[in-house]
C-alpha cells in the first residue's frame, strides 16, 4: 500500500510538470520538464543542515530551568530525559521529552528540520500543557552551531495573543545541547525565560 501511494505522487508530479511543459513556453518563469526535476529533488534531498540535526541524535538527560517571574527570580529547575530519532530518511529530527513542569508530570514531543526550499531551519512543538501547536522558522548562525528561531505564541496567562517568542538552540558539541526560550514582548533577548540543558547519556 506506502508502495502504492508513493507511485501515485510521483505520477501527479509526473503529470502536473507534463502539463506545464504543455501549456507554457519554456523561459525563465517557466522552466523546462527537466529543470523542474532537478529543483525537484535538490528541494527534496537532505544536506549538510539536516547533518547538523542529525548530531542530536541519541539519549538525553535534561535539566530545564524557568524564570517564571523574570530575569531578577529565582528559577524554578526539574529535571528530564529527551529521545531523538531521524525520521522520514533523514529529513527531520522528532524528539520525546519527559519531564516535570511545576511539579507535574509534562510529556511533550516535535520535529525540527531545514526547508530547502525556503532556506530556513523550521520547527514544531506540542505538549500536554496546552492545546495549541508551536511553530517557527529560523536561520543558521555565523558560528555554525546556533540555530535562532523566531515564532508567535498565544499566552493564556495574560491573554496576549500573537506575541514575539524567540527560540535559540546551541549545538555546543555531539555530548551537549542548549535550548533557550525567550519572551521579547516582556523582557526582551537578552536573558531566557527558560533553558534547558541537555546532556547525552552514557551508553
Amino acid at each position: 500500500m506506502k508502495n502504492l501511494w508513493i507511485s501515485r505522487g510521483v505520477m501527479v508530479i509526473c503529470s502536473l510538470i507534463f502539463i506545464q511543459a504543455m501549456t507554457f513556453p519554456q523561459d525563465k518563469t517557466n522552466p523546462s520538464e527537466e529543470e523542474m526535476m532537478k529543483r525537484w529533488k535538490e528541494a527534496s534531498t537532505p544536506n549538510e543542515m539536516h547533518k547538523l540535526l542529525e548530531s542530536l541524535v541519541g539519549s538525553w538527560k535534561a535539566e530545564i530551568k524557568i524564570w517564571m517571574k523574570g530575569p531578577d527570580s529565582l528559577p524554578s529547575v526539574s529535571k528530564g530525559s529527551a529521545q531523538y530519532q531521524m525520521v522520514l530518511g533523514g529529513r527531520f529530527v522528532k524528539e520525546d521529552y519527559k519531564g516535570e513542569m511545576d511539579g507535574q508530570p509534562f510529556t511533550g514531543f516535535g520535529y525540527t528540520g531545514y526547508d530547502n526550499t525556503k532556506k530556513k531551519f523550521i520547527g514544531a512543538w506540542m505538549d500536554d500543557m496546552g492545546t495549541s501547536l508551536t511553530t517557527m522558522e529560523g536561520s543558521l548562525d555565523p558560528d555554525g552551531k546556533t540555530i535562532i528561531f523566531m515564532s508567535k505564541m498565544d499566552d493564556p496567562m495574560t491573554g496576549v495573543m500573537n506575541k514575539d517568542i524567540k527560540y535559540i538552540y546551541k549545538i555546543v558539541d555531539t555530548h551537549k545541547h542548549i535550548f533557550e526560550m525567550y519572551d521579547i514582548a516582556r523582557y526582551g533577548d537578552k536573558f531566557p525565560t527558560m533553558q534547558i540543558t541537555y546532556t547525552k547519556k552514557k551508553k
